[in-house]
């Protein structure tokens, strides 16, 4: 079957950079993350940054970034210093869009390492808050080194500054926790008008300290309970769910726009160590990423990982991105973004419609049936 052609210059550009360094490892943690040392040279790292975004502009092809996303680790450790140059030097080589979304996560507990009005200074318009939870029990079981004072001065020091994109995460699900307890981060989130949420139960990765030592997590039937009653309190409380993880005021919706791009399939250039990051070139789409060591980042920020997505594989990347959306993603991305024609996957569709699990007008979507069963719908695109 012949393809269709990949329509660069209509997939949106993010930009994501990781920060990799944390105050202390939380136990829970799998993310690549390595704890701070005094010896770190940022000003070094952020010279780093900058030549790997050099090496990236091949494939840039002139088009507007969209957002960018400042993970780590625990960017609000790097000084705001390095922060100008770092965007002094975005600037001097990117086109931003006017309405460009640079998000960066912070831990309650490190954002004293500049006034929140610095960072906005510097161009970062949206904050992502590192709660996980307002208990300081439940704070001191995850490891975290913040607690329940510092994490709601937090939230109100970066609303006072003039953030109103703002962002906490919360965990459910968490050692010996309760469905009141659960319910009450809810409300205390609500109560303080946060606008978005990320809020995800609690898993153990392996190579993780709660891995080799694992405390005792609430039953499946808690799990549920916690599960139901919270979406049913965000509901009644002007909230709707947009994405599997991802709740937004409805009053003031502010969707996360880079992670928004992820599941949309749009492309992203990834710097720093432990980066990954997804282009589309005439050849075909490619994942690629970079040490995840800083000290072999910096010796070295080419890629260590460079993958083309199969033909066979397209579909299941495209749906694991696009129906974690409540909405899905339009039809119109799945030429536009994967190079191939629309007849390659429509049995599978045709498949999922006649099981009630999935619903293709303009968009691709699941059903409610079908998002509470995703595993099952995506597993249709697997190719044996």
């Amino acid at each position: 079957m012949p393809k269709s052609p990949l329509i660069i210059n209509k997939i949106p550009l993010s930009l994501y950079i990781h920060i990799p360094w944390c105050v202390k490892k939380c136990p829970y943690c799998d993310f690549n993350s390595h704890q701070s040392q005094p010896s770190i040279d940022f000003d070094g790292y952020v010279r780093c940054l900058l030549t790997d975004l050099d090496s990236q502009l091949q494939w840039v092809q002139q088009r507007e970034i969209t957002s960018i996303f400042l993970g780590g680790g625990t960017p609000s450790l790097l000084p705001i210093e390095q922060y100008r140059q770092l965007f002094n030097g975005i600037n001097a080589r990117l086109q931003l869009a006017s309405n460009c979304e640079i998000t960066m996560e912070a831990n309650p507990a490190t954002v004293e390492h500049a006034p929140f009005i610095d960072y906005l200074d510097v161009g970062i318009n949206r904050l992502s808050l590192g709660v996980q939870s307002f208990d300081s029990e439940k704070l001191h079981a995850l490891g975290r080194i913040h607690d329940r004072t510092q994490a709601i001065t937090a939230i109100k020091n970066a609303q006072q500054a003039g953030f109103t994109r703002l962002n906490i995460d919360l965990m459910h699900g968490l050692p010996n926790q309760t469905l009141h307890q659960a319910l009450n981060d809810l409300r205390q989130a609500v109560d303080l008008g946060v606008p978005h949420l990320s809020w995800y139960q609690l898993t153990i990765e392996p190579n993780t300290v709660f891995y080799r030592n694992t405390p005792i997590l609430p039953q499946d039937d808690v799990l549920m309970d916690i599960f139901e009653k919270g979406s049913e309190f965000l509901i009644n409380n002007h909230f709707s769910q947009y994405e599997v993880s991802a709740w937004i005021n409805n009053q003031k919706p502010q969707p996360c726009r880079h992670n928004v791009n992820y599941w949309q399939f749009g492309d992203y250039l990834a710097i720093g160590s432990g980066a990954h990051g997804k282009i589309s070139t005439p050849d075909g789409v490619f994942r690629f990423s970079k040490s995840r060591l800083p000290k072999d980042y910096t010796r070295n920020q080419s890629a260590i990982g460079w993958q083309k997505i199969a033909d066979s594989d397209m579909a299941f990347e495209f749906m694991m991105n696009g129906l974690r959306l409540k909405n899905g993603v339009a039809k119109a991305n799945w030429c536009e973004r994967t190079g191939q024609n629309w007849q390659t996957i429509t049995p599978i569709l045709a498949k999922l419609e006649q099981k009630g699990l999935i619903k293709v007008d303009d968009n691709i979507q699941c059903t409610q049936a079908g998002f509470l069963f995703l595993n099952q719908v995506l597993t249709e695109f697997l190719v044996d």
